[in-house]
């Protein structure tokens, strides 16, 4: 046999015997007089040895034992008389103020006559008398209970603050703030998200699905020799529905699910984050086969040693530790681990090899059929009219991602209640759309004329560039109604969703969203500060153009992209070459800028029949504009089939789409998207 095996452990020390212990003490002091006892002596022995020696400094007259206490200077301690009745020297420190001698009477006024004359006949003074009452036993007993009462009770608040869910101590309190704090949704939990809430995610739901049947049925896919895979990362946008799959995963898998985020290791305590790794993955064993989600994993799992500035020992310590739980020298089997981030850029690699993190699930924003389906999903509590089609609703909100869609949704029941509908229909998700685009309207916002006039030529100008420009993106609406914190108007268009631009294309773009300066520059001959939002959103796409996609011939086919963030403090490029992007940046704005004040000047007349009746009615759809100017002359026009011909190396590395809001004076988010 081993060392130690066989041998039983001692009980545990338990803290609350120390507060057992404590409570006996302080009762015990209160029953138990631990005060010196008071010598019994009789009348005639108090007033021969004491009285007529002058040394009482006062008397207690208790009433309802029918004694008297007897008090003696402290200075008179050491005479024989005191010596012999406590057999040793009395220690006037220990005595304090306090009696040392009682006798009984039985007749309260006769003691005073007795004591009266028994002065005046030996010439003493007249002795200092008070009537007392004797403390009962139970009345400092339960001064002192209560007193222990309120001390447990703030003790034990205390505890639970300091291990309540703000302070991560746990059950235990601080002694137990190494402890893990993941929520447990064991068999048989009830959660009331399923797949079927899960809409327009359909290749991730497949992904995460089959994952749920690993643990199910294990042999299914290691009897030809396969292993089951130990980790998978959703990664995607905020609102795309990370934390929602990983909801419906919970209530789909009947195997033991933890749910944490990544900034439930942080701590103020050295050690605590890594303590909590070892604690969870310990749960983890013990309940495995079992699912392990910890949400925004980027709080703890960012690159080590980026910036030695910024650098942060216990998150290292704590990001070190889960690295080894996930794939260390004793791995682990049965466990899968589930994360979720926005910001996969700044993960660790070692956290982003096969072995820890075997699938990388991409959740992006959904397309016109996946926003269609999530607009089924969230209208299904809403009382919807039958004229609502759901599919021009799809349409109409390119770029918006889950959460997004819940927000119109919700918006538009809200506008429909308050204006007393029974239903919601079209117009109500039109001013919900509105509203999440652009913020609340302010019809009330007063604005002079003449800036209403600026403000109505701006946004023509945007929609006639638009309208007019093959590869603009085809208006939607176009309004001056003040909306948010800084819009004063916006024009609202729908994108055609495409995953790759043409110089030409983004050309048109940037033209178009220099339609509002160029109009005011037309009919104002100045401009104003309503562009501002234009101008950085050109910037962004001609730097884009120069630097990262190899869309200019002085600059070459070379891209500065940092996807990384690697050069953080220092350009990849030399101070000559940024004086050429700067210059070819200036040249194609500058270029864009005059092909909008060519467009807009021969199409004068229909910026200004816009701007007037946008004066008029402030709001118009494109019906309306299609009224006032003709159709669009692009709108007819075929798309031509492109053959798709396979690339001999496969692409490496791709520039994510950025969105890019597109309009007017001040102009806030819109419904385009554009690489950038």
């Amino acid at each position: 046999m081993e060392k130690g095996d066989g041998q039983r452990k001692g009980p545990k020390f338990n803290i609350y015997w120390i507060y057992g212990i404590i409570i006996i003490v302080l009762i015990s002091a209160q029953v138990f007089n631990f005060s010196p006892e008071l010598k019994v002596i009789t009348e005639k022995q108090f007033r021969d040895n004491i009285l007529v020696q002058g040394d009482v400094q006062k008397l207690d007259l208790v009433k309802n034992k029918e004694q008297v206490h007897v008090y003696v200077y402290k200075d008179r301690l050491n005479k024989d008389f005191y010596v012999k009745q406590f057999k040793s020297r009395l220690d006037p420190k220990k005595i304090g103020n306090s009696p040392i001698f009682s006798f009984e009477v039985v007749d309260w006024k006769a003691f005073e006559e007795r004591l009266d004359v028994f002065c005046k006949a030996n010439n003493i003074a007249e002795v200092d008398m008070r009537v007392v009452k004797a403390p009962e036993w139970f009345g400092p007993l339960l001064n002192t209970v209560f007193t222990l009462l309120i001390i447990i009770v703030a003790w034990v608040l205390l505890m639970r603050k300091m291990g309540g869910p703000s302070s991560g101590g746990g059950p235990g309190g601080i002694f137990n703030i190494g402890k893990s704090k993941a929520t447990l949704f064991d068999k048989g939990a009830k959660v009331n998200i399923t797949f079927a809430d899960v809409a327009g995610l359909d290749e991730a739901k497949v992904e995460v699905m089959e994952i749920v049947d690993f643990l199910k049925n294990p042999k299914k896919y290691t009897s030809l020799g396969g292993k089951i895979p130990k980790g998978a990362l959703l990664v995607g946008p905020p609102g795309t529905g990370k934390t929602l799959l990983a909801k419906a995963m919970a209530g789909e898998a009947q195997v033991p699910f933890f749910s944490l985020s990544g900034s439930d290791f942080v701590e103020m305590f050295v050690g605590v984050g890594a303590s909590r790794v070892r604690d969870l993955f310990k749960q983890a064993r013990e309940k495995a086969p079992c699912i392990i989600f910890i949400d925004e994993i980027d709080a703890i799992g960012r690159a080590r040693g980026r910036n030695a500035i910024m650098s942060n020992d216990e998150r290292e310590n704590t990001l070190n530790q889960l690295l080894v739980e996930m794939d260390g020298f004793g791995g682990d089997t049965g466990i899968i681990i589930l994360a979720a981030t926005n910001r996969p850029d700044v993960l660790d690699s070692a956290l982003l090899r096969p072995g820890r993190f075997d699938r990388q699930i991409s959740i992006d924003r959904p397309d016109v059929k996946g926003r269609e389906a999530i607009f089924k999903v969230h209208l299904m509590p809403i009382k919807i009219s039958e004229t609502l089609d759901l599919h021009k609703l799809a349409e109409q909100t390119p770029g918006f991602a889950g959460a997004d869609i819940a927000n119109v949704c919700n918006e538009a029941a809200l506008i429909a209640a308050r204006k007393g509908k029974e239903a919601v229909d079209m117009s109500d998700f039109q001013d919900a759309i509105d509203r999440v685009i652009g913020g609340l309207e302010k019809k009330n916002k007063i604005i002079a004329p003449h800036e209403k006039a600026v403000i109505a030529y701006h946004e023509a100008g945007h929609a006639v560039c638009g309208w007019f420009l093959e590869h603009a993106y085809p208006l939607l609406k176009v309004t001056i109604v003040p909306r948010g914190t800084a819009a004063l108007g916006y024009a609202q268009y729908t994108p055609t969703e495409q995953y790759l631009y043409n110089t030409d294309q983004l050309m048109d773009q940037i033209c178009m969203t220099l339609g509002g300066r160029a109009a005011e520059q037309i009919f104002f001959g100045k401009i104003s500060t309503g562009a501002a939002n234009d101008l950085q959103q050109i910037t962004r796409i001609a730097y884009s153009m120069v630097t990262a996609y190899g869309m200019n011939s002085k600059v070459g086919n070379v891209s500065f992209y940092d996807p990384t963030q690697e050069n953080t403090f220092t350009k990849p490029f030399s101070e000559e070459t940024g004086k050429i992007i700067d210059e070819e940046v200036r040249g194609i704005i500058d270029e864009a800028y005059q092909r909008t004040i060519q467009l807009l000047t021969e199409k004068k007349e229909q910026v200004e029949k816009l701007a007037k009746e946008l004066l008029d009615k402030e709001v118009l759809h494109k019906s309306d504009v299609e009224e006032l100017i003709g159709k669009r002359p692009f709108e007819e026009k075929k798309i031509l089939e492109v053959e798709t011909e396979v690339a001999a190396e496969p692409v490496t590395e791709t520039v994510s789409s950025v969105p890019v809001e597109q309009a007017g004076d001040n102009d806030t988010a819109t419904d385009s998207t554009v690489i950038a």
